[in-house]
């Protein structure tokens, strides 16, 4: 059984949290939406603090910041496409693209990223640091969030 085989069953027999009552909003359309990037890349920009096995934090990426590093180290996970092009975990400059075609209002002026270190009923992001980085976003004015998970 090779690493991916193995996570995937090991992730077969984890319990999934249940939301008996999911929060539901509706957004503004598109063309008036500002929208942010969440990615679970463990991505930062070049001087911030690197993500540590098990850090269940999040780190701010400024708009306009492309010195991003990769902190993911699963050896599940391939590299290579993000060393092509960040987009792949990272579409700011898909989002940039679609803001100047007006397809949506804005891009917010930060985004987050995990790292994806979570126990295993991901109390931490349910209870502390999701809620947390959420009402960063919705400071920001933030309407629609884009994940990428990695």
């Amino acid at each position: 059984m090779n690493g991916d085989q193995m996570m995937r069953a090991h992730s077969a027999t984890l319990p999934a949290p249940e939301f008996p009552v999911p929060v539901w909003v509706t957004p503004p359309a598109l063309a008036n939406a500002t929208v942010a990037i969440v990615t679970s890349a463990a991505l930062y920009a070049m001087g911030d603090d690197a993500f540590t096995a098990g850090d269940t934090g999040y780190r701010f990426i400024a708009r306009d910041r492309r010195d991003l590093v990769l902190g993911h180290w699963s050896p599940n996970f391939d590299h290579a496409g993000v060393t092509i092009d960040l987009n792949v975990v990272y579409p700011i400059d898909r989002l940039e693209e679609l803001a100047q075609r007006g397809i949506i209002g804005a891009v917010a002026p930060r985004h987050i990223s995990f790292a994806g270190n979570q126990p295993d009923d991901v109390a931490t992001i349910r209870l502390d640091t999701g809620p947390a980085a959420a009402a960063a976003l919705r400071q920001d004015g933030v309407d629609v969030v884009i994940l990428t998970p990695v």
